[in-house]
């Protein structure tokens, strides 16, 4: 039985009574942005139905509804009162997300929560607290990168709003995102980032599949968008083949018997470097400049981080699912089994269904 969203912000704030003090200042602020969330949410049917709601707006709702019954009946996923309210959050980013990893190692740090488990990101509903913890732990010689998030799963704890931070996204991308999201609420795996963002990841694109299948935009529309909305993640696969490829020539330097010296030195030559691979990426790209903004930062291993592991299973949940000739029921049975699993095991099965 679900709770009552008091009660479960009730058991949220014990966990205040466990920690000291800088844990408290950082679960107080996580329950109250939470809060002020949840306390703001509007039934996107009243919404719809108000005259005072821009056409643009109803009709973008409007396609939240169609959506939310489609990732239910089509996608099997644990809509029940996702996605049916709207909260306006007034900024651009409902929450900043901190990581960190030290000058020399690619291993991000991570902090370990009462429900999400261990992750590699610590996340704050306002930038100035987020960019505040960062100086800190850049003041202790780590490397750190500040990003921002517009929409995010409670895992099935409250009932997840639509955010004005993704709301004029095209239909496509809301369709995805959803399924993106709910997909979290259905197989999650505290801990285990790769696992839970390569698994939403394919259904994400399967649904995106499937409901542009069934929608009914014409043919030659629906074609457009298949076709870009591949190119977009044959642009992302690009680009994270590039990180990747970084990644692993950083993991040689930072384990070689050289001077700490050597090592900055090499380690601003390869982000050198990856600048002018970037160039010459794009230049294949027709003008998309989807990932400028990430790489006019300065670069550093935190940030590397936050790309390179989360779609590394995407192809082997692809692989499990062609197996299970595309029955959802029997694929989420079989990734439902696949996580009870400890983690060696199950990357020794995913790695399997990779070619």
């Amino acid at each position: 039985m679900k709770l009552k969203c008091s009660n479960k912000l009730f058991i949220l704030s014990l966990c205040l009574f466990l920690a000291g003090c800088e844990s408290i200042s950082y679960y107080s602020q996580a329950i109250l942005g939470q809060l002020s969330i949840l306390s703001k949410r509007e039934a996107i049917e009243d919404l719809i139905a108000d005259d005072r709601s821009s056409p643009e707006l109803k009709s973008k709702l409007s396609t939240i509804l169609d959506i939310r019954a489609f990732a239910e009946s089509e996608m099997l996923l644990p809509v029940e009162d996702n996605y049916d309210s709207y909260v306006d959050v007034d900024r651009p980013f409902v929450v900043w997300n901190v990581f960190a990893a030290a000058e020399f190692s690619m291993t991000p740090h991570n902090w370990c929560y009462p429900i999400a488990g261990c992750v590699s990101y610590r996340g704050y509903f306002a930038e100035a607290d987020a960019q505040r913890y960062a100086a800190r732990l850049d003041d202790d010689g780590l490397d750190v990168y500040v990003g921002g998030v517009s929409a995010y799963s409670t895992l099935g704890w409250f009932s997840d709003p639509v955010l004005s931070t993704i709301i004029n996204r095209d239909d496509y991308q809301l369709a995805a995102l959803l399924f993106h999201e709910l997909a979290h609420q259905l197989i999650y795996i505290p801990g285990d980032t790769e696992f839970n963002e390569s698994f939403a990841t394919a259904i994400e694109r399967e649904g995106l599949r499937r409901w542009l299948a069934a929608s009914n935009v014409d043919a030659a529309e629906s074609h457009n968008i298949v076709q870009l909305a591949q190119l977009n993640t044959q642009r992302r696969e690009e680009f994270v083949a590039l990180v990747a490829a970084v990644v692993s020539e950083l993991d040689t330097i930072y384990a070689s018997d050289s001077s700490e010296d050597f090592k900055r030195q090499a380690k601003a030559e390869v982000f050198t470097e990856m600048q002018s691979d970037y160039a010459a990426l794009k230049n294949n790209w027709n003008g998309y400049d989807g990932y400028d903004a990430w790489m006019s930062r300065e670069l550093n291993n935190a940030q590397l981080n936050t790309v390179a592991t989360y779609f590394n299973w995407v192809p082997a949940f692809e692989q499990i699912l062609a197996d299970n000739e595309y029955d959802l029921t029997r694929f989420y049975t079989e990734i439902s089994v696949l996580s009870e699993l400890d983690s060696n095991e199950r990357s020794c099965i995913l790695s399997s269904k990779i070619n």
